[in-house]
């Protein structure tokens, strides 16, 4: 896959093209299905498969109050979107005075000057340019005018339990990052990995902690609070984590262990089930398999190890793995 980081970086003779825009952030089963959609077009008629992003939530320079957490980071979003085969990314700024481009402005040197597009597929509420101003029905009027030509992308509807549905299926909702996000924020890891076509994920470098999962028998990778990806919510939760591109079953503990005295909030621990490594300052990967259960107080160090090894044997055999030794 082509990545540019910018206008200036598309070079001159790209294209022609097929275009879809959006934020993509968690690039989700919807964002999939409209790069699916965006790839077949392309296929058929000979373009250059293109996505149009922004390297932050618009929300973070028109509105910061209400901008949401984001799914991943920037680097995660370009390794996903080129694990689908596009054949370029373009990811532009978002700064204010991109925001007060007007729709035309977008359309002319972002669709037509740098990307030579053809096709345009966006969704029913797709908006663009400043205030929004720009929409489906705009972008129809200046396609005949400008050389391309408008799809309408169909919207992926999961139902109540997360499964993909038919559009008009009672219940159906529209896959959004907006549901994942409460499903993290539930811990529901599960039905986010439906929603997003792949397991959530934490990426970050381990760094030194208090050494009590040692004392306590069960050492732990502590991971930098600098994390690429959205904590979900705080709990003991059945994982994959990968080291050094090798993969390892784990018990992951988020939050600030209430057992014990002064331990920094939403903190992230990841046991390796029958490891003992030496991890500090590795880069570590943590993809969520299941919510096993919350963050709880216990009277005793005791009693927390006896629901440790309880832990570990749900965890064991969520993943599939040898029976505790």
């Amino acid at each position: 896959m082509q990545f540019f980081d910018g206008l200036s970086a598309v070079p001159q003779g790209f294209g022609p093209s097929a275009v879809t825009i959006g934020k993509f952030d968690g690039v989700h089963a919807g964002h999939r299905a409209v790069i699916a959609a965006l790839k077949q077009v392309a296929a058929e008629r000979g373009l250059v498969s293109t996505v149009v992003t922004f390297d932050r939530h618009p929300l973070s320079v028109l509105n910061p109050a209400k901008c949401p957490d984001a799914l991943v980071s920037i680097a995660q979003k370009d390794e996903l979107l080129e694990a689908t085969g596009l054949d370029a990314t373009l990811m532009l700024t978002f700064d204010r005075a991109f925001s007060e481009q007007t729709p035309e402005e977008f359309v002319s040197t972002v669709l037509v000057d740098a990307l030579h597009a053809r096709v345009v597929l966006v969704g029913a509420d797709f908006r663009f340019g400043n205030k929004g101003r720009g929409d489906f029905a705009m972008l129809q009027r200046l396609g005949p005018e400008l050389g391309f030509e408008v799809q309408l992308i169909p919207e992926a509807k999961f139902g109540a339990e997360g499964a993909e549905s038919a559009a008009g299926a009672d219940g159906a909702r529209r896959a959004s990052s907006t549901w994942i996000r409460e499903l993290l924020g539930a811990g529901d890891v599960a039905r986010a990995t439906e929603l997003l076509g792949r397991m959530p994920s934490l990426r970050s470098i381990v760094v030194h902690g208090e050494q009590r999962g040692r004392e306590l028998g069960y050492p732990t990778a502590n991971l930098s609070p600098d994390l690429e990806g959205l904590i979900p919510a705080d709990g003991v939760y059945a994982c994959w984590a990968t080291i050094d591109g090798v993969r390892y079953g784990a018990a992951v503990s988020i939050g600030n262990n209430p057992t014990f005295v002064g331990v920094p909030q939403k903190r992230v621990e990841a046991h390796l089930l029958d490891q003992d490594l030496d991890l500090y300052g590795k880069s570590i990967e943590l993809e969520f398999v299941r919510y096993i259960r919350s963050m709880e107080k216990f009277d005793s160090v005791d009693a927390l190890v006896t629901q440790m090894h309880r832990d570990d044997d749900d965890i064991r055999s969520e993943l599939s793995l040898a029976p505790r030794p």
